[in-house]
Order: structure tokens, then sequence, then C-alpha cells
């Protein structure tokens, strides 16, 4: 069947996901491979001090994405969409949406970018013994409870971005479980919100009178493959006013980007993980069982269908590189030399593969914002060198490269070297590794594990949720099976990408190379200090 017939005959499958800068749309055949594509741009807002989007902006964005999406369509294939066999929706996780009984948002939705609660993440991961984020859906509302905000006692629904959008065109109040697991801790037995919890914090507000319970106002949590409710009339409209989308498909659990980014990397099975690695990078690592104890690097979170993940999220990767490949670009132009961006990237990338091992003891630090898992509420991007060191171009590139992913590094070092957890494979995805090799071998070499790099990762979290669209029709329609078989024989048939090994030479370099990074941190908290 050609793409054309797939879309004409209904049974084109639609993922969409918002990203912090771009929503993105995937249309995708009976086979999984996208057949066409729409996007649109966006930026987040600082209102009263708080990072948000509007609503207007959240269904704008969405209309618009859709509309690139036809376009798209009738210019490749000169037809239009009439029906779907399945929707998918994903977005950024975490943060805030509260509504009251009329579905009207109390307050502008806070992103996971916000940093205001503090003090609420950490009473509840004393109260929990479990490791609470400050971007966690639970972190945002007790903070509003702390901070006596009034809008708190007319709460009927908190939900996360992806949800409120499934909502919005299904009418189905849900949440993937792996979205909820942001929300709220998850019980990987039960893959729901996890019952002693929900009872500590019920009984932690209750002096404060409040109509609602926990449980009241969240979205019921579901496992990939279930049923999510259908595409309503009113959906259809709101997906696409030019009328042309009839209603009735089903959709998918809405999920959160960091579990569609594991579908598209094929790791949801336990001992695989992935790293994400653009302008900020995280590594999820699915766990055979839980911690021994919670640590604040590290967030425990959940796959699609269920399975614990231990998340190392940081906030910067790759801005500091950027930066820097543009003063070269600079230093071109001023020599009167033609700019090619994509060679001038190869070529210094490619340089850092010549370097020492450690970098010749150059140090970079990237943190153009502030750095959790280091401790740093703000950041101060810094190259550090003495004069004894090896001050060349391939060892100021290593040492940028591996500046990206130092903090990684020592998150996923409690994992590997003090949990002792063990991963089979590890797929990296993002701009990091877009030049061939330099990346994943960097990668190599900072979690000393083989590093797989496929093609269609690049399709991104888009790709991921339309997959998981396409998982629940066949749940429904050809065999029930667990979702790492449905990935690893339907999806991606073996293919596991092209992996690099560590050599002992670049593991033991980049150890050298953290030991001196850790142990120069505090010029970094002095930058940060004496700028305020």
């Amino acid at each position: 069947m050609t793409a054309k017939q797939t879309i004409e005959q209904g049974r084109a499958i639609l993922g969409i996901e918002f990203g912090s800068t771009r929503i993105k749309a995937v249309l995708i055949d009976e086979q999984n491979k996208p057949i066409a594509q729409g996007s649109h741009e966006w930026e987040n807002q600082l209102i009263d001090g708080l990072w948000t989007y509007s609503i207007d902006a959240i269904w704008q964005g969405l209309q618009d994405c859709y509309a690139d999406l036809r376009k798209d369509v009738r210019r490749q294939y000169d037809c239009e969409i009439e029906t779907l066999a399945a929707i998918g929706f994903s977005a950024m996780m975490h943060g805030y949406m509260a509504f009251n009984q009329d579905q009207q948002i109390l307050v502008p939705f806070r992103t996971w970018r916000n940093t205001n609660t503090g003090k609420a993440a950490a009473e509840l991961s004393k109260l929990f013994n479990y490791n609470i984020p400050l971007r966690w859906s639970i972190s945002h509302l007790y903070q509003c409870i702390l901070d006596n905000e009034k809008h708190v006692k007319d709460i009927k629904y908190l939900t996360t971005l992806a949800g409120y959008v499934h909502w919005q065109l299904t009418g189905e109040f849900v949440l993937g479980v792996g979205d909820a697991s942001g929300m709220l801790p998850v019980d990987p037995t039960t893959k729901t919100y996890d019952a002693t919890m929900v009872s500590k914090f019920d009984e932690l507000v209750a002096p404060r009178g409040y109509s609602w319970r926990l449980l009241d106002i969240l979205p019921k949590s579901l496992n990939a493959g279930e049923n999510a409710g259908m595409l309503t009339e009113k959906g259809a409209s709101l997906l696409d006013p030019s009328g042309h989308l009839q209603a009735g498909c089903p959709l998918c659990p809405p999920e959160g980007d960091a579990g569609t980014g594991m579908v598209a990397t094929n790791a949801v099975r336990q001992r695989t993980g992935n790293v994400s690695a653009g302008t900020s990078s995280f590594s999820m690592i699915v766990l055979e069982k839980p911690l021994s104890k919670p640590y604040e690097p590290i967030d425990i979170v959940t796959t699609p269908d269920g399975s614990l993940v231990a998340m190392v999220h940081c906030n910067n990767c790759t801005s500091d590189i950027n930066a820097w490949v543009g003063l070269f670009r600079e230093f071109q132009q001023l020599m009167g030399m033609p700019v090619d961006m994509n060679e001038l990237y190869t070529r210094l990338f490619g340089a850092a593969l010549e370097g020492d091992a450690d970098c010749g003891g150059l140090m970079a630090y990237n943190y153009v914002s502030g750095e959790p898992v280091m401790g740093l509420t703000d950041g101060r991007p810094l190259f550090v060198r003495s004069a004894a060191d090896k001050f060349s171009l391939a060892n100021f590139m290593r040492a940028q490269l591996y500046g990206a992913i130092g903090v990684l590094k020592v998150g996923n070092d409690i994992l590997l070297k003090q949990e002792h957890v063990r991963v089979d494979r590890i797929t990296g995805h993002g701009g990091y590794f877009k030049t061939p090799i330099v990346g994943q071998r960097m990668l190599a070499a900072a979690l000393g594990s083989p590093i797989s790099v496929m093609e269609t990762a690049g399709e991104g979290g888009a790709w991921g949720i339309a997959l998981l669209a396409a998982y629940l029709i066949y749940n429904n329609k050809v065999k029930a099976c667990p979702l790492p078989e449905y990935l690893d024989e339907v999806v991606f048939a073996g293919n596991t990408g092209t992996s690099i090994a560590p050599t002992p030479e670049d593991i033991e370099g980049f150890n050298r190379y953290i030991e001196s990074y850790t142990q120069c941190l505090p010029i970094e908290q002095q930058a940060v200090e004496s700028k305020k």
C-alpha cells in the first residue's frame, strides 16, 4: 500500500509532541515509517516570575502544527486527511495545570522549568523518604498550599500538558503511567500512584480543610496499550478547524517526553537505557529493582508500561559548545573564509578525537543555567586551565565535549558504581551525536558502556508517541503482547543501531578529567556567587 492509499483509507497514525520550543506532528504508516510531518515553533514566557505558555498558545500551536502537517500531506500526496487509525499526544513532563469544576484553568500553566518549589520538594522528599524533584506536579501543588494561594480550594482537576490536551479532545481525564510518575511517585506493582504517599499527603494537608483529596483531582493512570478514549466531535474541530478530520478514532494514553524518548530508542526493557543530549540532557536507565535509597540527583519515573526508571536530568548540554563554535565561525568570517556550519561542527568535533584522553588538563563547565545535580541554582560557563596544561585545539574541543556530559557522568556514577545497576545497552540521541562516532565515543568513555545510535532516533518524541498509538491498535486487533516485545519484534525488528565500545584509555582519561572537574567545582561556585 502506498503512503497516499494509507492516508486516504484512514490507516495512518498520528503522533504529536509538545516540546519546549517546538510542537511536532508525525504521521506514520502501518509499517511505523514516517510519511508526513508538521511543526510549530513556540517559546515559553516569564510572567510574574514564573515560566508559562498560555492556553491560547497551546491551542493555536496545536492547530498550526496540524495545519502544517495537512500542508505536507497535500504537497506530497495531493490528498486530505479525513480519518485516522489512531492518535497519540505527548508533551514535556511535570509542571502544574489546575482547573476548576468548569474546566477553567485557575492559574497560568507552570512548566517544569520553574524552580520556586524548593521548600515543598524538600518537605515532601522527607515525608515520603523519596526524592521529589522541584519540577514534579506534587511539588508545585504543595508549594501553592504553603504559599496560601487562594485557588487551591477550587481545584477539581490537576494534570500535565499532555493530559490536558488529551482530556479536551476525548473527554477522558487520564494519563499514561510514565507521565503520571512525574506528577507523583508510582507503585511499579499497581502501576498507579503510590497509595502510601497519597495517604501521607492527604494527612499532611487535612488541617487546611480542602473539599478534595489527592486522588479526587489526579488523572487516572493507564498503561501503554490500554484504550484511552476516542476523538470527539469537539476534539476533531479543536485539532482541525478546517473540518476535514472526522471524529471517532482511538487515542492511546497521553505520555511525557521522557517516555516517548524511551520508545523512540527502543529502551523500555529492563537493563536498557537511553541518553538524550541536546540543549539539555538526561539519561534513562530501566531498573530491575528499586534503588537501595533515594538520591537527590536521581529521579525515579517509569516507562510507558510501568517499569521503574532512574533518570538523571541535566539542565545544560550543548549550548556552550554552540557558543564556542559560533566564535570559530566569526573567526572564519573575519578571515574572509566561506562558512559551512555543518562542516565547521564536523571538523571541530573530529579534532576532539585527536586530543589527550584527559583533555591535557583542560576543563570546561557548560553551566549556562543552574545545575541542580551539582547543587547550583545559577550558572556561569567557564573554561579553566593552568599554565602547565596542554593547550591545543584538540584538547580544547575534547574538554568542551567532556564538559557537556560531565554532570551526566556524576549522576550516572551513582547508579553504575554505587548501586551497581546493570545495563546491557544504552542508546544515544540528540544533537550531541549528530557528528558520527565522536559523541558516541565520548559518552562511552564517560559511562564505561557501549553506546548505540539508531537512524530512527532522530525522528524524536512525536514518532515515539505515534508508535504508542500504533501499539494500541496492535494490541486490540493483532495480539496482546508486552511493549518491549512489540518494539523489539515489530518496530525495530532486531535493529539495535551502530554501537561503539569505550577503550580502557578513554575510560581512564575521562575518569581523570572528572576527578579534576569535581575538585575544581568551587571555582564555578565562586563565579556564580560573585556575579549575583
